[in-house]
């Protein structure tokens, strides 16, 4: 049974050979540990698409999670030069904007040649009935953030088709590990868009500012997640993330979950679903208080499932509560990996992990959220052996 095959069982409910393994890098893990340049894998679909295939052998995962879409072909040529700082890689391209990709990091936005060009939204300024225009905004194409503003891009726009290139980093993935590993296309969630539209603190005191307008714009920008995950279904990958990691408990309640994320989340769910593909939903954090929330929004599936300290979830509660009902995905101790000194600490943690999820199926190996940028190599590399023996069915 390969990669793919042992996925879809388990999120089919169905019982697999083992117990699979897939785990979500952070990208600063790919910065630190393929040898390629950090601005490389973060700005060209070739270079994100050789830093996925390379790790996930190497770690030997079921599955591939693409969360950056495709970037423009020739995006790389319009960069005018790159600086390597103590800080990282500083880009200046050739429009005068330029970007700082730490060595272990997401990249940051830095600086914007053009005054008209602003990196934030203006919630009381902003009409939701004209949000066709939102690439006014730095690197607010549909969820690519941080890559220069373009003069006379040929994007189409916000809420209508999308750009051909986004397909490029699933093409060259699925073109290298054939139907053998199982491949995930990632959309952010239209609240995480609202987030990151307007800024974190702006778009939580939004919400009660002007409730109506927030729901009028989380519309709007619920347009635009559902066409890319549909057309990223429609194009080939065999289940979509809704990547929600803004909805847990450090962030806002069980209410306002219900009235700002549900339903909203619940209709991208219903879109996907008509494409006969999973979906499933990553959000970090406490959860432990809107499980119900989250399976009420129709997802198949549930990640990080953080336990403490980041969050207060453990994964046989999890199972109980919501197992009979959902694949999960996840629950080993992020920050735990990242201090583990020693072998055995680290085949302690896998090894419940995989005891616990795998009684009666619908469990995923992984650690709980992304893989940290300083987690060593040698820790991953030992989670499929493990579920190779203690994860076989």
């Amino acid at each position: 049974m390969n990669g793919k095959e042992r996925i879809a069982l388990a999120m089919q409910h169905q019982i697999p050979d083992r117990v699979p393994v897939m785990c979500q890098l952070s990208l600063g893990h790919y910065f630190l540990n393929t040898g390629l340049d950090p601005h490389e894998i973060w700005f060209s679909s070739d270079g994100f698409a050789e830093a996925l295939v390379m790790m996930q052998k190497r770690y030997q995962f079921d599955g591939i999670l693409i969360n950056i879409p495709g970037r423009p072909n020739d995006i790389l040529d319009k960069i005018e030069r790159i600086q390597k700082t103590h800080e990282g890689e500083l880009v200046t391209w050739k429009n005068g904007h330029v970007t700082l990709v730490p060595w272990d990091d997401n990249a940051q936005y830095i600086y914007s040649a053009k005054p008209e060009v602003q990196p934030r939204a203006d919630f009381i300024a902003i009409d939701p009935d004209q949000l066709s225009n939102i690439d006014q905004y730095i690197g607010y194409v549909w969820n690519i953030y941080h890559i220069p503003w373009i003069e006379g891009k040929d994007d189409p726009g916000l809420l209508n088709d999308i750009p051909n290139y986004f397909y490029n980093t699933i093409d060259i993935v699925r073109a290298r590990v054939g139907n053998s590993v199982s491949i995930h296309g990632e959309v952010f969630s239209p609240f995480t868009h609202y987030l990151e539209l307007f800024g974190y603190e702006n778009a939580l005191r939004s919400l009660r500012k002007d409730d109506k307008k927030a729901k009028a714009i989380l519309e709007r920008l619920t347009v635009s997640a559902i066409n890319w995950a549909v057309s990223q279904a429609r194009h080939g990958v065999d289940a979509v993330l809704i990547s929600s990691a803004f909805a847990g408990g450090g962030f806002i309640s069980p209410k306002m979950y219900e009235e700002f994320v549900l339903p909203f989340e619940k209709r991208v769910v219903e879109a996907v679903k008509t494409e006969k593909i999973p979906i499933y939903t990553h959000t970090c954090g406490k959860i432990g208080d809107r499980l119900e929330l989250m399976a009420a929004t129709g997802t198949m599936g549930i990640d990080t499932l953080d336990p403490p300290p980041l969050g207060n979830i453990e994964l046989a509660e999890a199972k109980r509560l919501i197992g009979d009902r959902l694949f999960l995905k996840g629950n080993m101790n992020s920050v735990a990996l990242l201090q583990y000194k020693t072998k055995e600490e680290v085949i302690s943690e896998a090894s419940e992990r995989i005891l616990i999820g795998k009684e009666g199926g619908g469990y995923i190996l992984s650690s709980a959220c992304s893989i940290a940028p300083h987690v060593e190599p040698w820790k991953i590399e030992l989670f499929v052996p493990l579920a190779e023996t203690l994860g076989k069915y």
